[in-house]
């Protein structure tokens, strides 16, 4: 019998540094309320502030915690309607995928675009104020988009479900 010999991909991840429970419990506060003074955090994890510190700085160092940021409410801001865009390329050459991707970053209210499997190749979600701003922004940019054979489009109804916490 031969043993399945896996060689890692050359755009693999490393494994991610070790987080031991106080390291969750760090991340997981702060992924609810980033705004947590460090002497609250460390109060809440049963540290000393000085060692809470160490620990919150080394991950971000390691690149656990890549940004701090404020969530905005899209509502406010005239960015309610959220569109999902499925892209399908013309050709799947390395060339074709990165003029499309730099193309799509400079995308209005475009908040993520990924490389998916399946029907398409790229999915975008872009948030617009309503279906006459994303019309008008489908007329203007997206059908300009190098490389492209099909867009289709999906404006959302209703959200269910939004996050940008990352499960730990």
């Amino acid at each position: 019998m031969c043993a399945k010999v896996t060689h890692p991909r050359a755009d693999a991840h490393p494994p991610g540094p070790e987080l031991d429970r106080i390291d969750k419990r760090i991340l997981k506060l702060l992924q609810n309320d980033a705004t947590l003074s460090n002497v609250a955090l460390a109060e809440r994890v049963n540290l000393s502030p000085a060692a809470c510190l160490r620990r919150v700085e080394r991950l971000k160092r390691d690149g656990v915690i890549s940004r701090i940021v404020a969530h905005l409410d899209p509502e406010q801001l005239q960015a309610g309607m959220v569109v999902l865009i499925g892209v399908v390329l013309d050709r799947s050459t390395p060339e074709s995928f990165a003029a499309f991707e730099e193309a799509a970053q400079k995308v209005s209210g475009c908040m993520e675009c990924h490389v998916v499997t399946g029907e398409f190749d790229y999915f975008m979600l872009v948030r617009t104020r309503d279906s006459q701003s994303f019309n008008r922004l489908h007329a203007e940019q997206l059908l300009y988009l190098p490389g492209v054979r099909q867009i289709r489009s999906f404006m959302g109804l209703r959200e269910v479900v939004s996050t940008h916490q990352v499960p730990i």
